[in-house]
């Protein structure tokens, strides 16, 4: 074959020239993300711990986008919207859940040769995963006092404890679907304080996996499908926090951690906690 009918089957070049920047990172922003990591010991692995830090937060923001669209679906009882939303966060915390990899192997002499540049920085006051918690229904007043010094974060922190969860937007639609569960556990319920677990709530559950349509009939199905999609949801947190666990036990063992928390002690009690508590208990009775 000549040069000539090569160069034929060959791709065309893509376009290079453009004016200024890029659209990749007009759109991207490459620039400016790959220019965050700022070191602060001379320890090659630091910088793998930044970036997987950053990442972290990045996959938190997208996980509050997809809970906050859920719940909002849920309160426009669109529930095909919502468990695509929630479908859709499973398969970014699974990516989350793998952030942990490369932090996963630390030996306690790697931690330590770049800990101290974390000074009283600790991962329990990341303003985004604190979102994460609020929509989960882990919400708290004092989780809010770390983020004083920062206006904006505080205000968008004191909305979230304010607003409905993405369970309490959950529990609403089941009631509203004709589950008898009181208002005091719905409408009239504190959603600043945690979500506590409730019998009404687990009953409604048991009926919609049972079958016994004691909603609105042959539509239960839907609600069977939200359960199963909130199910996976949970699951997925409760290995990203035993993950967060093995991979602390790790690198620190039982010392207190970073910014005074109590370490693994307190990432073991996490560890122990369901979210969405009645779609697990409810499965005993059916």
């Amino acid at each position: 074959m000549s040069h000539e009918a090569l160069a034929t089957n060959e791709p065309e070049t893509p376009h290079l020239d453009f004016a200024g920047t890029t659209p990749y990172e007009d759109y991207v922003k490459a620039d400016v993300l790959t220019h965050l990591q700022h070191t602060l010991s001379d320890d090659p692995g630091e910088m793998v711990f930044l970036v997987t830090t950053q990442v972290m937060e990045l996959w938190f923001t997208v996980i509050v986008h997809e809970w906050e669209t859920a719940g909002a679906a849920l309160r426009a009882d669109d529930i095909p919207t919502a468990i695509a939303a929630l479908k859709r966060s499973t398969r970014e915390l699974e990516a989350l859940n793998a952030s942990w990899k490369p932090l996963g192997q630390l030996t306690p002499a790697q931690f330590n040769s770049y800990r101290s540049a974390l000074g009283e920085g600790s991962g329990f006051q990341s303003a985004m995963y604190r979102r994460m918690e609020f929509l989960l229904g882990e919400k708290s007043a004092s989780m809010l006092v770390p983020h004083r010094g920062a206006p904006r974060v505080h205000a968008e922190l004191e909305k979230a404890l304010q607003q409905p969860s993405l369970y309490d937007e959950v529990v609403r639609l089941l009631a509203r679907r004709g589950y008898p569960i009181p208002d005091a556990v719905t409408v009239e319920r504190d959603i600043s304080l945690p979500y506590a677990p409730s019998d009404a709530v687990e009953a409604a559950w048991t009926a919609v996996y049972s079958g016994d349509g004691d909603g609105d009939g042959d539509g239960d199905t839907d609600l069977a499908r939200l359960g199963e999609a909130l199910t996976d949801v949970a699951e997925l947190v409760w290995r990203w926090r035993n993950d967060h666990l093995v991979a602390t036990r790790r690198a620190m063992g039982a010392k207190p951690g970073t910014g005074g928390s109590a370490g693994v002690a307190w990432l073991e009690k996490r560890a122990r906690k369901n979210v969405f508590p009645e779609l697990w208990t409810a499965r005993s009775h059916v």
